[in-house]
């Protein structure tokens, strides 16, 4: 009983001792900048007071609206011109108003229907040029000058047109611009709460601003490598300054939240924009085979249970791994290269071998064992693998896809590309073609319908199936023309081709084999792309786009030789810091106290110096 007494004379005193700390009556303080709450009322009304009009498409709202439509009805598209974020931004405001997608997005000044919510479509874009006057607001203040300055600066993009008719539309450019104004201003935020419990919250969400500015348009890059160079300058003056332990820390939480974060933020967008987007849809040809065979319609309903290995006997149609100029396939008809072109050059007058940029019947080729005459697949198949040797009959006219040494019509460097016939002159046959798999996991890989990346050799003059990219003149049809390289070398989308539709001959006869070709394939493999397949195809285009807009720029000589010294400075720059510092590196040669003390660029690196 005397044990119980003290314990509750114990708790007793400690909540009398607790209840002495805490003053009452208990009051929160709340500090409100009225001046920010008003400059914040007037963007808002700026910007968002009748949005709703025009009622019609304005400026660019013909262009994302297209991929709005799209993203309502889960149709696959890339936007060669920027990441998905933006449009997924876009795409959620048509969401909340129950926008369905149907609305033909043909021209600026189109009266939207009643199905249009205009309202809902727009909201977003204007919120974000609304929020984007506070953010500069407190931007001018973290930057260390006056209330009244900020105000100044406000006023200023508050009343500037162009700002607020790019925030009432459904644009981009005020989103981005949002997104940017939040970085730059969460970092100089975590710069300056050094003692704070909440610096690593503006460190991450500086982190999670730039990714969603990248995602939003490339452009958001520069600020980007902005805040990157900021947080390397104020590192490196960590360095020398503090313990080893604490520096390495440092760097670690900086590289995690402005380097990882993005990376992974960046992806996921992808990911999600994948997700959404699982039909088949106008951009198809723009993407691979597989990444087709992997959307639900389209190429899928096409190719849903083809055959996946590829046999002797097989009928397939081979289309070229390249999407440049466009995407096409390997195809031949009844009609032969003319007897001389018009610069006076001779051909060999065969048929022509073309690469067409449409689906048609004379797209098929029959995968012929140059062994034996059969035309169609034994039981059971003979898989064709890595190295072997094989012959390309094509399917309605029976010519062997032969090379020579000839010049090709638009490419002289090259050898002309034919379907042989034999006029009986000296100019034998030259049809066997060796099987190269560029993307195999072994020396015998069977040859796989979609999946295999496949370089065909020529087995006389070792020169490589290729697409030129150049077009043809009228007699050819402005078809792409097909060549032979001998120079070939490296890895070269141009002349890769892959199997996309495949099916299992069973046709001797010719006019039987031509019913074949004109029916529908038959069988039944599932085949699925794995999402990061499907980001890497993406960046690759991305990344084609953008280089082929950069020189698209630089047309003059004199521009390219002003891009070609900046890009030379840049990596001599390197290379001066990498030779610099090799010492250090690799503790050789041996530096002198003078050599050492020179790269002693700070007073507190200590480090460099033997205390004695």
């Amino acid at each position: 009983c005397r044990l119980h007494t003290v314990g509750l004379f114990t708790s007793l005193s400690v909540l009398k001792s607790g209840m002495q700390c805490v003053k009452l009556p208990i009051s929160v303080r709340v500090e409100i900048n009225l001046l920010l709450l008003a400059v914040t009322g007037l963007a808002l009304v700026t910007r968002l007071y009748g949005i709703h009009f025009p009622r019609a498409v304005v400026f660019d709202e013909v262009y994302y609206g297209q991929f709005l439509s799209l993203y309502m009805k889960q149709v696959f598209f890339i936007d060669e011109s920027g990441p998905p974020f933006g449009h997924m931004v876009l795409a959620l405001g048509a969401y909340l108003g129950g926008f369905d997608g149907n609305f033909v997005w043909n021209r600026i000044g189109a009266e939207y229907t009643s199905n249009v919510p205009v309202w809902s479509l727009r909201v977003i874009p204007a919120l974000a040029g609304s929020f984007c006057i506070p953010l500069a607001y407190l931007l001018v203040v973290e930057l260390g000058y006056s209330h009244f300055s900020a105000l100044g600066a406000c006023m200023l993009l508050l009343m500037e047109n162009s700002l607020i008719v790019q925030s009432r539309f459904m644009l981009l450019e005020s989103v981005l611009i949002f997104f940017l104004l939040l970085a730059v201003l969460s970092y100089l935020h975590f710069h300056k709460a050094r003692n704070s419990s909440f610096r690593w919250f503006w460190l991450m969400i500086c982190g999670v601003s730039c990714a969603c500015g990248i995602g939003v348009k490339y452009m958001g890059m520069f600020t980007y490598f902005l805040l990157l160079g900021l947080t390397a300058v104020h590192t490196w003056q960590l360095i020398g300054d503090r313990t080893l332990s604490y520096v390495m820390v440092q760097v670690l939480v900086r590289f995690l939240a402005l380097v990882v974060l993005p990376v992974i933020m960046y992806i996921g967008f992808f990911y999600v924009h994948l997700t959404l987007l699982y039909r088949s849809g106008p951009h198809d040809q723009m993407m691979s085979s597989a990444f087709q065979a992997s959307l639900e319609g389209g190429l899928a309903r096409i190719t849903q249970g083809q055959p996946l290995d590829v046999a002797l006997g097989s009928q397939v149609t081979l289309r070229t791994v390249s999407s440049k100029p466009v995407p096409c396939w390997l195809h031949s008809h009844k009609v032969n290269y003319p007897i001389r072109y018009e610069n006076g050059r001779g051909s060999s007058h065969q048929q022509q071998v073309t690469c067409y940029p449409f689906k048609d019947v004379n797209n098929w080729w029959i995968i012929k064992d140059p062994g034996r005459h059969t035309l169609v697949v034994s039981s059971p198949p003979r898989p064709v693998r890595h190295g072997d040797i094989i012959q390309l009959l094509h399917g309605m006219t029976s010519r062997y896809l032969n090379t020579h040494d000839v010049a090709a019509p638009m490419s002289p460097h090259s050898q002309e590309v034919s379907g042989y016939i034999d006029f009986n002159v000296s100019m034998p046959a030259q049809n066997l073609w060796r099987v190269d798999i560029v993307n195999r996991e072994s020396d015998r890989e069977i040859w796989k319908t979609i999946l295999s990346e496949v370089r065909l050799v020529h087995v006389n003059t070792s020169a490589v199936l290729k697409l030129s990219g150049a077009s043809l003149p009228e007699w050819g049809f402005k078809q792409l023309e097909v060549v032979g390289d001998k120079i070939y070398k490296g890895y070269q989308q141009s002349g890769m081709w892959n199997v996309e539709e495949h099916r299992y001959g069973r046709s001797q006869e010719q006019k039987e084999r031509e019913l074949e070709l004109k029916s529908p394939t038959h069988s039944d493999i599932k085949r699925n792309l794995t999402f990061m397949a499907k980001f890497l195809e993406l960046i690759h285009n991305y990344l084609c786009a953008h280089i082929c807009m950069l020189f698209s720029f630089l047309r003059s000589p004199a521009q390219r030789k002003a891009f070609g010294v900046v890009i030379l400075a840049v990596l001599c720059s390197v290379y001066v810091s990498y030779h610099n510092l090799s010492p250090l590196t690799y503790g050789q040669p041996a530096l002198s106290s003078d050599e050492l003390a020179a790269l002693r660029w700070r007073e507190s690196w200590d480090i460099l110096l033997r205390k004695r």
